[in-house]
């Protein structure tokens, strides 16, 4: 989705030993997606694939710890090659972003970071977590491919983070709605 006015990714200054390599997702949590999708194409953020992450879809669903059924409404804009930006509203059953809109009166605002943890194997991801304090809050599949678990690092850092990982051969499925519209159209207007 890059075009050729997007700069080239720069080399990460993070300590070569974090465990949590580079970012590749800034995140924020709202209980309108269609508003705060508003708003940030305003700024020139966009446009963004709109999905829906359910049981249907979304395998291995989790909340604290224990196998639980949950539906989100994600939308995904790239930013550059190697960020995105990610907006979700929380649609039924328990989450960390019903959660985190709970404990901030139902106001949307940033919610996580993802982190690329240097393509670490999937165990190893959860075992540099688990091996630092910090247990999984959420985590599925979506579409049995794209592993994803968020951990509870807000005490300690401010936020929570987030990893997780596609398969090399992974094509973007065609998402359920376009916000504004699809890119192609976007160029036109």
């Amino acid at each position: 989705m890059a075009d050729s006015k997007t700069p080239a990714p720069t080399t990460s200054l993070a300590d070569p030993k974090s465990f949590l390599g580079s970012p590749m997702e800034i995140c924020i949590v709202t209980p309108d997606y269609r508003k705060t999708l508003t708003g940030l194409n305003q700024m020139g953020i966009g446009p963004f694939r709109v999905y829906t992450f359910s049981p249907s879809n979304t395998t291995d669903q989790t909340y604290r710890g224990v196998s639980t059924p949950f539906t989100l409404r994600v939308c995904f804009a790239q930013l550059s090659p190697t960020m995105v930006y990610e907006v979700i509203q929380p649609v039924s059953g328990p989450s960390i972003f019903r959660d985190w809109l709970d404990a901030h009166g139902n106001a949307p605002g940033i919610h996580h970071i993802a982190y690329d943890m240097n393509g670490l194997e999937w165990g190893e991801r959860m075992k540099a977590f688990e091996e630092r304090g910090f247990v999984m809050s959420q985590g599925g599949s979506w579409m049995g491919r794209n592993r994803f678990a968020f951990f509870e690092t807000e005490s300690e850092t401010g936020t929570c983070f987030e990893t997780y990982e596609f398969p090399e051969d992974w094509v973007d499925p065609e998402p359920e709605e376009w916000f504004p519209r699809k890119p192609e159209e976007v160029e036109k207007a």
